[in-house]
């Protein structure tokens, strides 16, 4: 352990174990030795804890970040249904308006493929699929068009009702 005689300033190595009064051999100056603080080793875990905890908290929030990326790569254009209406024809017949939008969810320009409405009974069972062109070719990133689309079979049976696009489906 290293001390300093406060008055001339000689340096002294000492073994650790040294407590009490001590007497610099240069100028007589006498001091006290007290034993270490731990207070400055529970700061020191404090900090470290506080580090690690911080570097856990960055960590998660880079994955969870590329991970949004990822799955934003994997599916850019989103289709979602946000409403279905039903209409009756001149015939008196009952059908569906299917509306909704695509989004871009990536940070690059993609064409809109076309989309496919898809009629399912009380059992998931498909009982038509209509396919039909978005009306925008292309979409920027972040950007989001919507759609309608009144389905030519009818009504009858259809329990549930979902749009594909590029071989995903969104619900309603």
């Amino acid at each position: 352990m290293k001390t300093t005689c406060d008055f001339c300033k000689t340096e002294y190595n000492l073994d650790a174990s040294t407590r009490g009064r001590v007497q610099c051999a240069v100028c007589g100056y006498e001091w006290i030795i007290s034993p270490a603080s731990r207070r400055g080793a529970w700061l020191t875990f404090i900090a470290a804890a506080t580090a690690a905890l911080a570097a856990i908290v960055f960590s998660v929030a880079v994955i969870t970040r590329h991970q949004a990326r990822a799955a934003a790569d994997a599916r850019p254009l989103v289709a979602t249904i946000t409403d279905i209406r039903s209409v009756i024809d001149a015939a008196g017949v009952s059908h569906f308006v299917v509306s909704g939008r695509v989004t871009n969810q990536s940070a690059e320009i993609y064409g809109v493929p076309d989309l496919i409405i898809v009629s399912r009974d009380e059992s998931g069972a498909e009982i038509a699929r209509q396919k039909f062109m978005p009306s925008a070719t292309l979409l920027d990133s972040g950007a989001w068009a919507e759609f309608s689309h009144t389905l030519s079979a009818p009504s009858d049976g259809v329990k549930k009702i979902t749009v594909e696009l590029k071989d995903q489906a969104g619900e309603i």
